[in-house]
């Protein structure tokens, strides 16, 4: 099956992210289902679409897309209903522009306009927060920035996101505002629940 301007996407897993297992136990972490932290953004690629694909993407790749994707919801009637991207039970409709990273050859790659930035650990022992605001280590690129800048960005930019086990932030590319010069005390900040 392909789409005119859509990919076709299956998620990797479950519609949603939140059981644990620890040790032989399974751990809920999250009962509500419109709570978008736990919503699953992983998903494969079953086809690309027919006119518009600048991407690079092919079926197979790994694709990380808008939460609200596998996401359900209830209209006023409290009946539970699926994302305007649901087509069946394992298969979703999706623009590109809902497609935040994608994995292609076992590299991740971010599409155009998009960054993705690793916070790093706060090193001001007045400060109570455990990383630096608004500045991080880029880890994944478009090519307006390069992987392994320090950056500063705009408040209010970010988005998170945990992949492979790194809690990232996604930044528009353009609302990064500065280019640090590294002075050496820089540590990624990754906290233990992810």
């Amino acid at each position: 099956m392909k789409s005119v301007y859509n990919f076709v996407i299956k998620p990797k897993g479950e519609r949603y992210n939140n059981k644990k297992s620890i040790g032989d136990k399974e751990l809920i972490l999250n009962t509500e289902m419109f709570n978008h932290q736990f919503v699953n953004r992983e998903a494969e690629v079953v086809s690309c679409p027919i006119v518009g694909d600048d991407l690079g993407i092919k079926p197979g790749d790994t694709v990380i897309v808008h939460h609200n994707v596998f996401r359900r919801w209830e209209n006023v009637r409290g009946e539970e209903k699926n994302s305007k991207a649901y087509f069946n039970d394992s298969t979703y409709l999706v623009y590109k522009d809902q497609i935040f990273l994608y994995k292609t050859k076992d590299k991740w790659k971010a599409p155009k306009g998009y960054c993705f930035i690793k916070p790093i650990k706060s090193t001001d022992k007045f400060d109570s927060r455990d990383e630096k605001p608004l500045i991080g280590i880029v880890k994944y690129a478009d090519t307006l920035v390069e992987v392994g800048d320090l950056v500063g960005f705009r408040p209010n930019s970010e988005y998170e996101f945990i992949i492979n086990n790194e809690r990232l932030y996604r930044v528009y590319s353009h609302f990064i505002t500065i280019k640090y010069e590294y002075q050496g005390d820089e540590e990624e900040y990754n906290p233990s629940w992810t």
